[in-house]
């Protein structure tokens, strides 16, 4: 059972490591990045790391594209280098 963390008093717990998103839908197409979206969650990883600038194809666009089986995940992102 992996070990989740508190993110301050927000009452949100997250694994302690994150999936980053930069390669989805630039070097990974989406058949791969589901297939990397699901061996994280089945391993218990529920916080996506995701910015608006990664890749020529957002991957923010190929990420909602894929969530839609998952419920109870965190999604981090940046912005401002568009």
């Amino acid at each position: 059972m992996p070990s989740y963390r508190s993110i301050g008093n927000s009452g949100l717990r997250t694994f302690p490591i994150a999936l980053g998103t930069m390669q989805f839908g630039w070097t990974t197409d989406q058949a791969n990045s589901e297939a990397v979206m699901d061996a994280f969650v089945e391993a218990g990883g529920n916080l996506i790391d995701t910015a608006d600038s990664y890749g020529p194809f957002v991957s923010e666009d190929l990420i909602r594209e894929v969530l839609h089986p998952y419920r109870g995940l965190t999604i981090a992102t940046k912005g401002g280098l568009t």
